[in-house]
């Protein structure tokens, strides 16, 4: 069997250190890059304070910052972009990891950048499928970070990525399509049986779509993501299928993994109508079971649990794998890490 290939390179997955469970070390290396993002690299005519603040984090990225150094720096904008920084910075470096930190983050329901969040979820993503061989894995996972624009065409779901379908700069040939703002199937890639070998070389431009549509392998694929991220943040081992249809399913508990999937699963719940609208929107199901129930609360243990996904009425899928760590009915929650 041959050794696992590189993937998302571009996340700085390879700045970071690993304790002896696996988990991700912040590393001065890490620190630094932030450093050199735009929002944060001195301009020119940059004020004395901000330049010597920058080269002072150059040469000790964990060294203090008092709120004076940065209330010293003359442009608003600049000094909102450092107290952020300094902020993310120390709620990191406080933390024993990166999967910690994101922990504190979704139990204290901290306020961070969605932008900083996702990378974050990505290295954790990235680190928790380090041996991962099955591109289809590997594209699911994306939705976990990166908001998705589906297109159903036929029989196929197609999660095409929001970004790559707002840059192609092409015209749907379908004037609905091109109505909804989607861009047309034959722009992108679809992840396939010939396409998946390929997908290592590209991981980064995130540019292959992926079918969800019940019964195909990206389903299959995504509920595997999800008992991974469950098993690696928790420790507890799941099993997560897809699931055909709503019907004769005992709903005891139940898990949005987007916005619009718990509003449809609260109707669900209280008895209200399963419209037409929520049917359109609700593009996937999955039957998650615990293989040692005693992790759950007692007045569910051994029932499963239903995830639902679902997309925005335009067409828009972003995932919040967030709802996995504060929904899930495990006994105890805070102390599983």
């Amino acid at each position: 069997m041959s050794a696992p290939r590189d993937f998302w390179l571009a996340c700085g997955h390879h700045l970071l250190d690993r304790d002896e469970n696996g988990r991700l070390l912040v590393t001065d290396d890490f620190l630094k890059a932030y450093l050199a993002r735009p929002e944060l690299m001195p301009p020119p005519d940059a004020c004395a304070a901000e330049q010597e603040l920058h080269r002072a984090l150059l040469r000790d990225p964990r060294r203090p910052v008092a709120a004076g150094q940065i209330e010293a720096i003359a442009d608003a904008d600049a000094r909102e972009n450092w107290q952020m920084m300094i902020a993310w910075r120390d709620h990191l470096v406080k933390h024993r990891s990166v999967e910690a930190a994101y922990l504190a983050i979704i139990r204290r329901n901290i306020a961070f950048p969605q932008l900083f969040i996702g990378q974050l979820v990505q290295l954790i993503l990235r680190n928790a499928l380090d041996d991962c061989g099955d591109a289809f894995m590997l594209r699911a996972a994306e939705l976990f970070f990166r908001p998705q624009k589906l297109m159903i065409e036929g029989a196929s779901v197609l999660a095409i990525d929001e970004e790559r379908g707002s840059v192609t700069g092409r015209h749907s040939a379908s004037p609905l399509m091109a109505l909804l703002g989607l861009p047309d199937v034959t722009e992108v890639d679809v992840l396939n049986g010939t396409t998946a070998d390929g997908y290592w070389e590209r991981s980064d431009r995130f540019d292959l779509a992926l079918d969800l549509a019940v019964g195909e392998r990206g389903l299959i694929a995504l509920g595997d993501v999800i008992a991974r991220w469950v098993a690696h943040l928790l420790a507890i081992e799941v099993e997560v299928e897809p699931v055909a249809e709503l019907r004769e399913v005992s709903w005891n508990w139940y898990v949005g993994l987007s916005a619009e999937a718990t509003r449809i699963g609260d109707a669900i719940w209280h008895g209200d109508d399963f419209d037409e609208e929520a049917r359109a929107q609700l593009i996937g199901l999955f039957r998650l079971t615990f293989r040692d129930p005693t992790y759950m609360i007692e007045t569910v243990r051994g029932e499963p649990v239903y995830l639902l996904l679902a997309m925005t009425a335009e067409g828009v899928l972003r995932l919040k794998p967030q709802n996995l760590i504060t929904g899930l009915p495990i006994a105890n929650a805070e102390a599983v890490n």
